[in-house]
């Protein structure tokens, strides 16, 4: 019965916007159509679309009035008496055809004859110096010969007057478009006559610009960020970009986007966030580490501005290292990947960190249950902003409460981080940005190890715009990372054991435009490597221990690199690049001489070879290819394909399928190769109901050549001759990726299903080990199916509930299934390699966002989080291991949260 009715109702809205858009097209200036209980909002938009007139309204003002009439070309005034016969609203009509829709008091339409015209150096306009100043029309240009115009200016934020890199500029009717670079300009060229301009920062509102084109001109905005997420913040920037952009497997997210999340403990976090996204995974439970396309946690780069994180987790991966609140958005590159960017296998993450405004101080915050953030920003004199945020933890709490679960005797721990920016601008072509970023774990399981780690960063950026057309920004700084695992259980085997890597880079890249179809990028990376891969010393006057060391290494790594982008036509852009990478092993160093063609083990040393300091030990080369196009099915629909292939001379030394403190980075030498890779992929975008949905399809396919795995029983800590131990591997990946978000309406959200295969080989040159005799097998994060499902359902301005739910295949693991006598003794005989799966995965996670009132002026801007995470309680295995019991090998199964964890957290903004 109820799926008759559903027929029913679905072919008679049909029939009914089959017979509106006819009724439209018969008259011009007159309304005919039926309107069954459609939302004030649509039937404007229909309006719109086949007449004359425009709109201008609050959305606050019409929220909830729903049409319900049939007209025959009936009179606009007529119709809109009929629809506002019981409300408090009031409409006028300009003799332009432009519609004011007021509450209370009647909009007057009586201008003076230059107020809708802008000033002839152009407008800068905000939403906060005129009430309807989106609705006015401005006079742009000096009328002359042609049917376009270019239209330039700068889109600042109406909160700080900083520039707002990546804001979509779209022109309505024409469905063109530009994004803003790094000073917040933007060039596009539109048809002249009455145009719509829309702009909208990630997450922001979305504000319009009415524009009277008649010649080329300048036209500067100031659009707002949104405080919380109200229904005006609505994100339609990745709608716009969606079909258009050439690049493919690029997941942008807004920190707004990232708010609504459930996460642990409450604490927003940006990897989460993108956990939600097709083609990324993690292997483990809480864990910052992620995975994506069949790549291993490593292989992908993190960038927080021109700096590379290391290790981007706090508190055993529970938290992200990167505090959401100087976060203006992130960049996800599956696929795409710019010629700029490189230095890893399988992705880029960039972070773009916030700016400070330049009205006055002001600020955000936040209180959970294990964790407390702060940020300050604002102006300092004139032309200098400032921004600063830190955080730290007081989780001990937690740890106690996990006694009647687990044995932690006098368990610890902490994290801290501390991260900001002070920017200088000189003049309107030159601006200098210091930015460092500070933070440091320590945590202890009593009586026995001490573990703790740091990320150091540091980097001057001084962006200079030759003119209109050219851009560049140089850069330099420095990278680091340490860890110290400190053993006090027994003072004759006390020990510290320290790991520490520094990256010392300089970067200078250009952006060029060409015309208004045609962007060049090129530069050039230099980055130089210094790394100690462990060391152990004594630790207290009793201490036995023998101090040991593995030669410290360096590296120069060059890397320059030509990207450009053009669009052909209105169907077709094309993006391409080249990057070529140049890599040198350095002195000093005694490394030993094998016997050619023998496998790299002890008893195959011939020699030693001794390199003085800066001496070229090794050299690796070659290029990288870039290329990607997109081709317009349709205003709305588009396909794209692309080719990437990447290098990567670091490789991490791990025993665990995900990032860890104790993981180490070895670079590579004559011994161990850089890593390469190239990926090919194919999809299908398409926006849908007036980019109310946002559809999209992708399949890739890659391999992979220089990967490490292990020999059975490897050692990885203080082993100063490593390619003993490891194993040359290659590996391949393909998958399919399915991914629809709805944008708009009280209820939106996403649903993402990723099927992806990470399969990998033992290289057929290597004489030490062949694992599951060379046949191809699942690497640890190999899991093939995992789907992603977010919903959020606005109950009203101030209150929005979320629903998360994640399931996953179970990561492959290798078990123990015989046993049998050898030498005497009783063995245990493994299956082979990742033969095996643990349980599958599965978490539902439910938010509510409760925000303060909605106040201009204010003290501060408050807003409460509350909600479960893992709400059913599910007992999720993250890994299986085995402890002889009685003579027997007992199995147990390992779960990190395996009980539904209540949170709340308080947020507020200055």
């Amino acid at each position: 019965m109820y799926m008759m009715r559903f027929k029913k109702y679905f072919i008679f809205l049909l029939i009914t916007f089959s017979a509106v858009q006819l009724g439209f097209g018969q008259a011009e200036n007159r309304i005919t159509g039926f309107f069954p209980g459609i939302s004030f909002e649509r039937f404007v938009e229909l309006v719109e679309k086949e007449t004359p007139y425009r709109f201008y309204f609050k959305e606050s003002d019409v929220a909830g009035l729903t049409v319900n009439l049939q007209a025959s070309k009936d009179k606009l005034e007529d119709v809109l008496g009929v629809i506002f016969l019981k409300t408090d609203l009031k409409y006028s009509i300009s003799g332009e055809k432009e519609v004011f829709v007021s509450k209370g008091e009647k909009f007057q339409v009586d201008f003076l004859s230059n107020y809708f015209q802008a000033p002839t150096s152009g407008f800068s306009g905000s939403v906060g110096q005129d009430e309807f100043v989106r609705n006015r029309r401005y006079v742009i240009g000096i009328p002359g010969s042609g049917s376009e115009a270019k239209l330039v200016g700068v889109v600042k934020s109406l909160e700080n007057d900083q520039p707002i890199q990546g804001a979509i500029v779209y022109e309505k009717e024409s469905m063109r478009q530009t994004i803003t670079d790094q000073g917040g300009k933007y060039e596009i060229t539109i048809p002249k006559g009455y145009k719509t301009l829309l702009v909208q920062n990630i997450g922001g509102y979305t504000e319009q610009r009415l524009l009277d084109i008649q010649g080329d001109g300048t036209l500067d905005l100031n659009i707002g960020e949104g405080v919380f997420s109200l229904n005006e913040v609505v994100v339609r920037s990745g709608a716009l970009t969606n079909v258009s952009r050439p690049e493919m497997g690029v997941q942008s997210l807004s920190v707004q986007q990232m708010r609504k999340l459930p996460a642990v403990m409450g604490e927003v976090d940006i990897i989460k966030g993108i956990l939600t996204m097709p083609g990324v995974n993690t292997a483990g439970e809480a864990s910052v580490g992620f995975n994506v396309r069949g790549g291993a946690a490593d292989q992908n780069l993190i960038l927080l501005d021109q700096n590379t994180l290391f290790n981007p987790s706090h508190l055993f991966g529970f938290f992200s290292a990167v505090n959401s609140d100087m976060v203006q958005g992130v960049e996800l590159y599956k696929a795409g990947v710019p010629a700029s960017l490189g230095g890893r296998l399988s992705s880029v993450l960039q972070v773009t960190p916030k700016k400070g405004r330049t009205d006055k101080i002001g600020g955000s915050g936040g209180i959970g249950p294990m964790t407390s953030r702060l940020s300050l920003d604002g102006p300092i004199g004139a032309n200098t902003t400032f921004i600063l945020g830190t955080r730290l933890t007081y989780s001990d709490w937690l740890l106690d409460a996990l006694q009647d679960r687990i044995d932690l005797g006098a368990s610890r721990a902490f994290f801290a981080d501390l991260n900001g920016s002070v920017e200088h601008r000189f003049s309107e072509t030159d601006a200098i940005r210091v930015s460092g970023y500070f933070s440091k774990d320590e945590f202890q399981f009593d009586p026995d190890t001490v573990y703790s780690y740091s990320n150091q960063n540091f980097a001057v950026s001084w962006t200079h715009y030759f003119n209109d057309a050219i851009e560049a920004t140089f850069s330099a700084g420095q990278d680091g990372y340490d860890f110290l695992v400190q053993g006090e259980d027994n003072p004759l085997n006390s020990y510290q054991y320290r790991f520490d890597i520094r990256q010392q880079f300089l970067k200078a890249q250009f952006r060029q435009e060409k015309g208004d179809r045609h962007i060049l990028t090129y530069g050039v990376h230099g980055i130089y490597y210094q790394l100690n891969p462990g060391r152990i010393n004594p630790f207290g006057p009793e201490s036995i221990v023998i101090p040991d060391q593995v030669a410290s290494e360096k590296a120069m790594d060059w890397s320059f690199f030509l990207g450009d982008e053009y669009e052909v036509n209105e169907q077709l852009t094309i993006s391409g690049g080249l990057r070529y990478n140049l890599y040198r092993f350095l002195g000093p160093q005694t490394l030993p001489v094998y016997a050619p063609g023998e496998a790299f083990l002890p008893e195959n040393i011939t020699g030693e070879t001794t390199y003085g300091n800066g001496d070229n030990v090794q050299t690796y080369h070659g290029p990288e290819f870039r290329f990607s196009a997109r081709y317009a099915l349709s205003n709305w629909s588009s396909i794209k394909a692309g080719v990437n292939s990447m290098r990567q001379n670091i490789h991490l030394l791990s025993n665990s399928s995900v990032i860890t403190p104790t993981d180490t980075w070895k670079l590579s030498d004559p011994f161990l190769k850089p890593q390469r890779g190239i990926q090919y992929a194919l999809g299908y975008f398409r926006n849908m109901k007036q980019s109310m949905y946002e559809l999209s399809a992708e399949v890739y396919y890659r391999t992979m050549q220089n990967l490490l795995d292990y020999r059975s029983g490897a050692k990885i800590v203080l082993n100063d001759r490593i390619e003993q131990d490891v194993l040359v591997t290659q590996g391949k990946a393909y998958g399919a990726e399915l991914y629809l978000r709805k944008l708009q309406g009280k209820l939106n959200g996403s649903i993402a299903y990723t099927y992806s295969r990470s399969l990998l080989q033992t290289d057929p040159t290597e004489r030490k080990e062949q694992i599951n005799r060379s046949e191809w097998y699942p690497s640890n994060f190999d899991q093939p199916h995992n789907a992603n499902l977010v919903m959020n359902y606005e109950l009203s301005r101030r209150l929005n509930v979320t629903l998360a739910g994640k399931y996953s295949t179970g990561r492959p693991v290798t078990l123990p299934i015989a046993k049998f006598e050898y030498g005497g003794a009783e063995r245990v005989f493994f299956s082979d390699r990742n033969s095996f799966r643990v349980p599958d995965y599965f978490r539902m996670d439910f938010s509510i966002n409760l925000e303060g009132n909605h106040k201009v002026k204010k003290l501060a801007h408050a807003s409460w989080s509350f909600g479960v995470y893992n709400v059913l309680g599910r007992d999720n295995a993250y890994s299986i291991y085995y402890v002889p019991e009685g003579g027997k090998l007992q199995g147990y199964q390992l779960a990190i949260f395996a009980e539904p964890i209540p949170f709340i957290t308080y947020n507020f903004r200055f």
